[in-house]
Protein backbone atom coordinates (compact mmCIF):
# COMPACT_ATOMS: atom_id res chain seq x y z
CA UNK A 1 0.00 0.00 0.00
CA UNK A 2 1.01 3.03 -0.82
CA UNK A 3 0.66 5.07 3.08
CA UNK A 4 0.78 9.07 4.03
CA UNK A 5 1.96 9.65 7.81
CA UNK A 6 1.16 13.15 9.55
CA UNK A 7 3.09 13.97 12.45
CA UNK A 8 1.88 17.01 13.99
CA UNK A 9 4.65 17.63 16.33
CA UNK A 10 8.26 18.37 15.63
CA UNK A 11 10.46 15.56 14.41
CA UNK A 12 14.15 16.17 15.70
CA UNK A 13 12.47 17.28 19.20
CA UNK A 14 12.38 14.09 21.29
CA UNK A 15 8.50 13.24 21.71
CA UNK A 16 6.63 10.22 22.47
CA UNK A 17 4.18 10.79 18.95
CA UNK A 18 7.31 11.29 16.98
CA UNK A 19 8.88 7.94 18.03
CA UNK A 20 5.88 6.46 17.40
CA UNK A 21 5.36 7.74 13.83
CA UNK A 22 9.42 7.24 12.96
CA UNK A 23 9.08 3.42 14.21
CA UNK A 24 5.07 2.34 12.45
CA UNK A 25 6.54 3.90 9.40
CA UNK A 26 9.91 2.62 9.43
CA UNK A 27 8.04 -1.12 10.44
CA UNK A 28 5.42 -0.13 7.84
CA UNK A 29 8.32 -0.42 4.96
CA UNK A 30 9.75 -3.04 6.01
CA UNK A 31 6.95 -5.19 5.43
CA UNK A 32 7.13 -4.07 1.65
CA UNK A 33 4.73 -1.22 2.28
CA UNK A 34 5.49 2.66 0.54
CA UNK A 35 5.46 5.29 2.83
CA UNK A 36 6.15 8.81 2.92
CA UNK A 37 5.75 11.27 6.54
CA UNK A 38 4.83 14.84 6.29
CA UNK A 39 6.52 16.48 9.47
CA UNK A 40 7.26 20.15 10.99
CA UNK A 41 11.37 20.12 11.95
CA UNK A 42 13.77 22.58 13.32
CA UNK A 43 16.60 21.08 10.66
CA UNK A 44 15.24 19.80 7.55
CA UNK A 45 18.62 17.66 7.60
CA UNK A 46 17.62 15.91 10.34
CA UNK A 47 14.51 14.00 8.11
CA UNK A 48 14.78 10.42 7.15
CA UNK A 49 14.39 9.86 3.36
CA UNK A 50 11.04 9.22 3.97
CA UNK A 51 9.67 12.23 5.41
CA UNK A 52 8.69 15.71 3.64
CA UNK A 53 9.25 19.18 5.60
CA UNK A 54 6.20 20.87 6.59
CA UNK A 55 8.17 24.03 7.99
CA UNK A 56 9.51 24.76 11.52
CA UNK A 57 6.54 24.86 14.48
CA UNK A 58 6.23 26.74 17.28
CA UNK A 59 6.58 25.71 21.13
CA UNK A 60 2.99 26.29 22.84
CA UNK A 61 1.65 25.04 26.38
CA UNK A 62 -0.43 21.75 26.06
CA UNK A 63 -1.40 18.55 28.26
CA UNK A 64 1.06 19.69 31.15
CA UNK A 65 3.72 19.72 28.61
CA UNK A 66 5.15 21.83 25.86
CA UNK A 67 3.97 21.18 22.13
CA UNK A 68 5.87 22.05 19.08
CA UNK A 69 2.82 22.92 17.02
CA UNK A 70 2.57 23.89 12.76
CA UNK A 71 -0.27 26.34 11.58
CA UNK A 72 -0.82 28.83 8.30
CA UNK A 73 -0.60 29.12 4.62
CA UNK A 74 2.81 28.11 4.09
CA UNK A 75 2.63 24.58 5.76
CA UNK A 76 -0.97 24.39 4.27
CA UNK A 77 0.33 24.42 0.99
CA UNK A 78 3.00 21.86 2.11
CA UNK A 79 0.63 19.20 2.82
CA UNK A 80 -1.40 20.17 -0.09
CA UNK A 81 1.20 19.58 -2.42
CA UNK A 82 2.64 16.09 -0.05
CA UNK A 83 -1.19 15.12 -0.36
CA UNK A 84 -1.56 15.96 -4.17
CA UNK A 85 1.83 14.09 -5.08
CA UNK A 86 1.95 11.02 -2.69
CA UNK A 87 -1.55 9.35 -4.80
CA UNK A 88 -1.82 7.20 -0.96
CA UNK A 89 -4.27 4.65 -0.96
CA UNK A 90 -4.55 5.48 3.38
CA UNK A 91 -3.60 8.80 5.19
CA UNK A 92 -2.84 8.07 8.30
CA UNK A 93 -2.99 11.41 10.66
CA UNK A 94 -1.28 11.26 14.33
CA UNK A 95 -3.13 13.82 16.96
CA UNK A 96 -5.60 15.46 14.51
CA UNK A 97 -6.73 17.45 17.38
CA UNK A 98 -3.86 19.38 17.79
CA UNK A 99 -3.34 22.55 15.49
CA UNK A 100 -0.83 21.33 13.16
CA UNK A 101 0.01 19.32 10.50
CA UNK A 102 -1.87 16.14 11.35
CA UNK A 103 -4.90 18.54 11.60
CA UNK A 104 -4.03 20.53 8.20
CA UNK A 105 -4.02 16.79 6.42
CA UNK A 106 -7.81 16.03 7.73
CA UNK A 107 -8.80 19.23 6.72
CA UNK A 108 -7.69 19.33 3.16
CA UNK A 109 -7.92 15.36 2.27
CA UNK A 110 -9.94 12.92 1.11
CA UNK A 111 -10.63 9.69 0.51
CA UNK A 112 -9.79 6.61 3.24
CA UNK A 113 -8.32 8.71 6.30
CA UNK A 114 -7.71 6.90 9.95
CA UNK A 115 -6.61 9.03 12.76
CA UNK A 116 -4.80 7.83 15.81
CA UNK A 117 -5.26 9.16 19.07
CA UNK A 118 -2.19 9.57 21.53
CA UNK A 119 -3.04 12.09 23.99
CA UNK A 120 -5.05 11.39 28.16
CA UNK A 121 -6.53 14.44 28.83
CA UNK A 122 -9.99 13.13 30.64
CA UNK A 123 -10.58 17.14 31.55
CA UNK A 124 -9.40 19.29 28.47
CA UNK A 125 -11.51 22.11 28.35
CA UNK A 126 -9.59 22.82 25.16
CA UNK A 127 -11.01 20.02 23.88
CA UNK A 128 -14.35 20.55 24.57
CA UNK A 129 -14.49 24.14 23.43
CA UNK A 130 -12.64 22.95 20.22
CA UNK A 131 -15.03 20.14 19.15
CA UNK A 132 -17.66 21.87 17.37
CA UNK A 133 -14.32 23.96 15.21
CA UNK A 134 -12.60 20.00 15.01
CA UNK A 135 -15.72 18.32 13.23
CA UNK A 136 -15.33 19.24 9.76
CA UNK A 137 -12.08 17.49 10.19
CA UNK A 138 -13.19 14.30 12.39
CA UNK A 139 -15.86 14.26 10.20
CA UNK A 140 -13.87 13.17 7.47
CA UNK A 141 -12.11 9.89 9.32
CA UNK A 142 -13.23 6.31 8.16
CA UNK A 143 -11.35 5.12 11.57
CA UNK A 144 -10.26 5.80 14.60
CA UNK A 145 -7.00 4.50 16.64
CA UNK A 146 -6.06 5.12 20.13
CA UNK A 147 -3.34 4.34 22.23
CA UNK A 148 -4.28 3.40 25.09
CA UNK A 149 -7.93 3.04 26.68
CA UNK A 150 -6.99 6.30 28.55
CA UNK A 151 -7.34 7.81 24.88
CA UNK A 152 -10.36 6.10 24.05
CA UNK A 153 -11.85 7.20 26.92
CA UNK A 154 -10.31 11.18 25.91
CA UNK A 155 -12.15 10.83 22.26
CA UNK A 156 -15.38 9.62 23.82
CA UNK A 157 -15.93 12.24 26.38
CA UNK A 158 -14.84 14.93 23.80
CA UNK A 159 -15.53 14.14 20.28
CA UNK A 160 -17.93 11.36 20.53
CA UNK A 161 -17.98 7.94 18.92
CA UNK A 162 -15.12 5.59 19.47
CA UNK A 163 -12.19 4.20 18.24
CA UNK A 164 -10.10 0.60 18.11
CA UNK A 165 -7.23 -0.03 20.65
CA UNK A 166 -4.21 -0.52 19.29
CA UNK A 167 -0.82 0.46 21.51
CA UNK A 168 2.02 1.52 20.95
CA UNK A 169 5.08 -0.33 19.57
CA UNK A 170 7.86 -0.89 20.50
CA UNK A 171 11.62 -2.17 18.72
CA UNK A 172 12.32 -5.00 21.23
CA UNK A 173 15.28 -6.28 19.40
CA UNK A 174 16.86 -3.12 19.37
CA UNK A 175 16.55 -2.98 23.46
CA UNK A 176 17.13 -6.06 24.27
CA UNK A 177 20.47 -6.34 21.69
CA UNK A 178 22.04 -3.23 23.61
CA UNK A 179 25.08 -2.71 25.49
CA UNK A 180 25.61 -0.04 28.59
CA UNK A 181 26.55 3.09 28.36
CA UNK A 182 30.49 3.22 28.92
CA UNK A 183 31.85 3.83 32.06
CA UNK A 184 28.66 2.87 33.64
CA UNK A 185 27.43 -0.94 33.95
CA UNK A 186 24.52 -2.40 36.17
CA UNK A 187 26.27 -2.87 39.54
CA UNK A 188 23.33 -3.83 41.55
CA UNK A 189 22.60 0.01 42.57
CA UNK A 190 21.28 2.04 39.90
CA UNK A 191 18.14 3.58 39.91
CA UNK A 192 17.85 5.36 36.09
CA UNK A 193 15.05 8.10 35.36
CA UNK A 194 14.35 9.28 31.62
CA UNK A 195 12.30 12.05 30.89
CA UNK A 196 12.14 16.11 30.51
CA UNK A 197 13.14 17.15 33.73
CA UNK A 198 11.42 20.32 33.84
CA UNK A 199 8.24 18.86 33.42
CA UNK A 200 6.31 17.95 36.89
CA UNK A 201 4.31 15.63 35.65
CA UNK A 202 7.06 13.25 34.75
CA UNK A 203 8.20 13.11 38.50
CA UNK A 204 11.89 13.53 38.84
CA UNK A 205 10.92 15.83 42.17
CA UNK A 206 9.11 12.66 43.64
CA UNK A 207 12.19 10.54 42.71
CA UNK A 208 14.79 12.81 44.52
CA UNK A 209 12.87 13.44 47.90
CA UNK A 210 12.60 9.21 48.04
CA UNK A 211 16.60 9.31 47.83
CA UNK A 212 16.84 9.58 51.52
CA UNK A 213 15.26 7.39 52.77
CA UNK A 214 16.65 4.67 49.86
CA UNK A 215 20.12 5.79 50.80
CA UNK A 216 18.85 5.14 53.96
CA UNK A 217 18.29 1.44 53.48
CA UNK A 218 20.80 0.80 50.29
CA UNK A 219 23.54 3.44 51.54
CA UNK A 220 25.39 2.55 47.74
CA UNK A 221 22.49 3.62 45.86
CA UNK A 222 22.45 6.25 43.01
CA UNK A 223 20.67 7.92 40.87
CA UNK A 224 21.28 8.16 36.96
CA UNK A 225 18.90 10.83 35.17
CA UNK A 226 18.61 11.35 31.85
CA UNK A 227 16.84 13.66 29.68
CA UNK A 228 16.42 17.33 28.68
CA UNK A 229 16.71 20.15 31.26
CA UNK A 230 18.26 22.47 33.38
CA UNK A 231 20.92 20.47 35.25
CA UNK A 232 21.59 23.44 37.86
CA UNK A 233 17.88 23.28 38.46
CA UNK A 234 17.66 19.43 39.09
CA UNK A 235 20.48 19.75 41.26
CA UNK A 236 19.24 22.26 43.47
CA UNK A 237 16.32 19.96 44.09
CA UNK A 238 18.96 17.25 45.37
CA UNK A 239 18.59 16.78 48.59
CA UNK A 240 21.38 17.64 51.23
CA UNK A 241 24.40 16.09 51.49
CA UNK A 242 23.23 13.86 48.25
CA UNK A 243 24.65 15.40 45.15
CA UNK A 244 27.41 12.29 44.55
CA UNK A 245 24.76 9.98 43.91
CA UNK A 246 22.92 11.78 41.37
CA UNK A 247 24.47 11.85 37.95
CA UNK A 248 22.88 13.91 35.17
CA UNK A 249 23.41 12.62 31.74
CA UNK A 250 21.24 15.17 30.06
CA UNK A 251 19.88 14.53 26.60
CA UNK A 252 20.56 10.99 25.49
CA UNK A 253 20.82 10.59 21.38
CA UNK A 254 18.15 7.90 19.84
CA UNK A 255 21.60 5.53 19.67
CA UNK A 256 21.46 5.95 23.52
CA UNK A 257 18.30 5.48 24.87
CA UNK A 258 18.51 1.26 24.84
CA UNK A 259 21.95 1.78 25.79
CA UNK A 260 20.93 3.95 29.13
CA UNK A 261 18.60 1.34 30.14
CA UNK A 262 21.28 -1.35 30.19
CA UNK A 263 23.03 0.54 32.67
CA UNK A 264 20.19 0.79 35.28
CA UNK A 265 19.57 -1.62 37.74
CA UNK A 266 15.71 -0.60 38.45
CA UNK A 267 13.83 2.29 36.13
CA UNK A 268 12.00 4.17 38.00
CA UNK A 269 8.90 6.17 36.27
CA UNK A 270 7.58 8.29 39.02
CA UNK A 271 5.27 10.35 37.08
CA UNK A 272 2.26 12.00 38.62
CA UNK A 273 -0.61 11.64 35.69
CA UNK A 274 -1.36 12.62 32.13
CA UNK A 275 -0.08 9.41 30.95
CA UNK A 276 -1.98 7.98 27.64
CA UNK A 277 0.21 4.58 27.69
CA UNK A 278 3.76 4.09 28.75
CA UNK A 279 6.35 3.40 26.07
CA UNK A 280 9.20 3.83 28.18
CA UNK A 281 7.85 1.37 30.16
CA UNK A 282 8.61 -1.27 27.60
CA UNK A 283 11.55 0.03 26.46
CA UNK A 284 12.97 -0.93 29.46
CA UNK A 285 11.46 -4.10 29.69
CA UNK A 286 12.37 -4.80 26.21
CA UNK A 287 16.09 -3.89 27.57
CA UNK A 288 15.39 -6.47 30.62
CA UNK A 289 15.49 -3.48 33.16
CA UNK A 290 13.20 -4.24 35.77
CA UNK A 291 10.73 -1.45 36.32
CA UNK A 292 9.35 0.43 39.42
CA UNK A 293 6.03 2.87 38.33
CA UNK A 294 3.19 4.90 39.60
CA UNK A 295 0.10 3.59 39.85
CA UNK A 296 -1.96 5.63 36.70
CA UNK A 297 -3.97 3.71 35.13
CA UNK A 298 -1.54 3.87 31.72
CA UNK A 299 1.39 2.60 33.72
CA UNK A 300 -0.95 0.13 35.57
CA UNK A 301 -2.23 -1.49 32.53
CA UNK A 302 1.14 -1.88 30.44
CA UNK A 303 2.57 -3.40 33.66
CA UNK A 304 -0.15 -5.83 33.65
CA UNK A 305 -1.38 -4.67 37.20
CA UNK A 306 1.51 -5.29 38.88
CA UNK A 307 2.66 -8.58 37.43
CA UNK A 308 5.28 -7.25 35.10
CA UNK A 309 6.87 -4.38 37.38
CA UNK A 310 6.19 -3.03 40.79
CA UNK A 311 3.58 -0.32 41.04
CA UNK A 312 3.86 2.49 44.21
CA UNK A 313 1.34 5.21 45.23
CA UNK A 314 1.51 8.39 43.05
CA UNK A 315 3.58 10.87 44.59
CA UNK A 316 4.21 8.60 47.93
CA UNK A 317 7.82 9.26 48.13
CA UNK A 318 8.30 6.72 51.14
CA UNK A 319 6.32 3.71 48.99
CA UNK A 320 8.96 5.12 45.96
CA UNK A 321 11.83 4.55 48.25
CA UNK A 322 10.76 0.86 50.18
CA UNK A 323 9.72 -0.59 46.55
CA UNK A 324 13.16 0.59 45.37
CA UNK A 325 15.19 -0.76 48.27
CA UNK A 326 13.44 -3.81 48.44
CA UNK A 327 14.46 -4.62 44.62
CA UNK A 328 17.64 -3.14 44.77
CA UNK A 329 18.44 -5.83 48.06
CA UNK A 330 16.93 -8.79 46.10
CA UNK A 331 18.95 -9.65 42.67
CA UNK A 332 16.72 -12.76 42.07
CA UNK A 333 13.51 -10.91 42.74
CA UNK A 334 15.15 -7.93 39.70
CA UNK A 335 15.41 -11.29 37.49
CA UNK A 336 12.07 -12.37 37.71
CA UNK A 337 10.33 -8.83 37.45
CA UNK A 338 13.04 -8.40 34.38
CA UNK A 339 11.85 -11.96 32.56
CA UNK A 340 8.68 -11.02 33.58
CA UNK A 341 8.54 -7.67 32.07
CA UNK A 342 10.43 -9.27 28.71
CA UNK A 343 7.55 -11.26 28.37
CA UNK A 344 5.66 -8.31 27.70
CA UNK A 345 7.43 -6.52 25.99
CA UNK A 346 7.32 -9.19 23.40
CA UNK A 347 3.68 -8.76 23.26
CA UNK A 348 4.52 -4.94 21.97
CA UNK A 349 6.87 -5.89 19.53
CA UNK A 350 6.39 -3.22 16.35
CA UNK A 351 5.52 -5.92 13.45
CA UNK A 352 2.85 -7.49 15.62
CA UNK A 353 1.37 -3.91 16.28
CA UNK A 354 1.76 -2.32 12.56
CA UNK A 355 -0.01 -5.41 11.34
CA UNK A 356 -3.07 -4.49 13.17
CA UNK A 357 -2.76 -1.08 11.74
CA UNK A 358 -2.68 -2.15 8.44
CA UNK A 359 -5.43 -4.54 8.88
CA UNK A 360 -7.15 -0.71 9.93
CA UNK A 361 -6.03 0.62 6.72
CA UNK A 362 -7.34 -2.82 4.81
CA UNK A 363 -10.56 -1.87 6.33
CA UNK A 364 -11.15 1.53 4.94
CA UNK A 365 -9.14 1.41 1.96
CA UNK A 366 -11.62 0.69 -1.52
CA UNK A 367 -11.72 1.56 -4.71
CA UNK A 368 -11.05 5.45 -3.75
CA UNK A 369 -7.52 6.85 -2.93
CA UNK A 370 -6.72 9.76 -1.28
CA UNK A 371 -6.89 13.23 -2.72
CA UNK A 372 -6.91 16.53 -2.12
CA UNK A 373 -10.45 18.28 -0.68
CA UNK A 374 -12.57 19.67 -4.18
CA UNK A 375 -12.65 22.95 -2.56
CA UNK A 376 -8.84 23.23 -2.09
CA UNK A 377 -7.84 20.87 -5.19
CA UNK A 378 -7.29 24.73 -7.21
CA UNK A 379 -5.33 26.16 -4.66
Amino acid sequence: MRIGLACPYTWDVPGGVQVHVADLAETLIALGHDVSVITPADDEDNLPPYAVHAGRAMPVPYNGSVARLLMGPVSASRVRRWLRDGDFDVLHAHEPTAPSVSLLACLLGDGPIVATFHTSNPRSKILTAAGGALRPALEKVRARIAVSEAARRTIVEHLGGDAVLIPNGVSVGTFAGAIPLPGHPAEGRTVGFLGRTDEPRKGLEVLLGALPALVGRVPDARLLVAGPGDAEEIREQVPPGLTDRVELLGRLSVADKPRFFRSCDIYCAPNTGQESFGIVLLEAMAAGTPVVASDIDAFRRVLDDGRSGRLFSVSDEQALADALAELLRAPAARAALAAAGRRTAAGYDWPTVARRVVGVYEMVAGDSRVSVAAADASS
